[in-house]
């Protein structure tokens, strides 16, 4: 077994490998590619047995909350477990390139915790995220943080987290409400690279989501695609190392950051999942490749979002 480097999540207490699984890529259709519950099992117990000890999940990604009761429950102690709240419960799924509909009430709220236990045959979420960066007026409003906080007091939620975005983001950094954040970042997409720096500062664990900006063209099932087109324009090809793939040189690139804890990478392929603990175990890019890359990406127009 791989042995992957850990980080403290924030001021958690809790130990995570810098490279987590991602469970969008076996929500199965229709909002992504059909998944058999052969492949659910292989890549699940795949993740486990590299090492991989994060793995983040919702109630919006179709059969994954399931599978991962299924074929990993009895493997329970050996990962943390993520999840999201907020995603209506009993709603019919939307169909691909439409968005999934978020209620954030202190019922809708309590529904998805005890669904979420329920499907992934589990006593414990140790991290639950408030899905689609929510404003903080929104979440008081009709006490869903209150809902998500009596759940952590009675043992059944660990850390209360949100998966955000600018605007809304930089209230959440600051709220103090949450433990964990979960934002999007690649090399492809910086506009949050500072705030990341913020929200560790304060102590606030960071899950990057999109590391790899969802893999190259072609190989990810996932919606939501990444333009590729600034990783040419910025020639990172050039910064490659013998042998190395774009794809590895993207999470090579996420790892640096020193304010990431980690970053969920999701596939259904174990060859990919074998590359990507690789390139994981490669370890960060060197102080003056990380530095060109950044002034490569600055040149050829992707600035980070200024911390106000």
């Amino acid at each position: 077994m791989p042995n992957l480097t850990k980080n403290p999540l924030g001021d958690t207490g809790l130990q995570i490998t810098r490279l987590g699984f991602g469970a969008m890529e076996i929500r199965g259709v229709p909002r992504g590619r059909d998944v058999t519950p052969q492949q659910a099992d292989t890549i699940l117990n795949a993740v486990l047995d590299s090492g991989i000890n994060y793995i983040d999940t919702s109630i919006d990604y179709g059969m994954s909350e399931e599978f991962i009761g299924k074929f990993i429950s009895h493997r329970r102690d050996e990962f943390i477990l993520a999840t999201k709240c907020g995603c209506h419960v009993g709603a019919p799924t939307a169909p691909a390139g439409q968005p999934s509909p978020h209620v954030f009430t202190r019922a809708n709220v309590i529904a998805g915790v005890e669904q979420s236990l329920k499907r992934m045959k589990t006593d414990r979420l140790d991290v639950v995220q408030f899905h689609s960066s929510p404003d903080m007026k929104t979440l008081e409003a009709e006490g869903a943080l209150d809902a998500l906080r009596e759940f952590q007091q009675q043992g059944q939620v660990g850390h209360i987290g949100m998966s955000g975005v600018l605007p809304n983001l930089a209230e959440h950094v600051n709220s103090g409400a949450f433990a964990v954040l979960q934002i999007p970042y690649s090399a492809l997409e910086r506009q949050h690279e500072d705030w990341i720096a913020a929200a560790a500062n304060k102590g606030i664990g960071n899950v990057i989501r999109g590391g790899v900006a969802k893999g190259e063209p072609g190989e990810s099932g996932v919606e939501g695609r990444v333009s590729w087109d600034t990783f040419e324009k910025a020639k990172l090809g050039e910064l490659l190392e013998d042998g190395e793939t774009h794809t590895s040189f993207m999470l090579r690139f996420t790892l640096s950051h020193p304010g990431m804890h980690t970053t969920i990478v999701g596939t259904l392929n174990p060859q990919h999942l074998a590359q990507n603990v690789a390139a994981t175990e490669r370890g960060a890019l060197s102080a003056d490749v990380y530095a060109e890359a950044k002034k490569r990406l600055v040149a050829a127009g992707q600035v980070p979002s200024t911390v106000s």
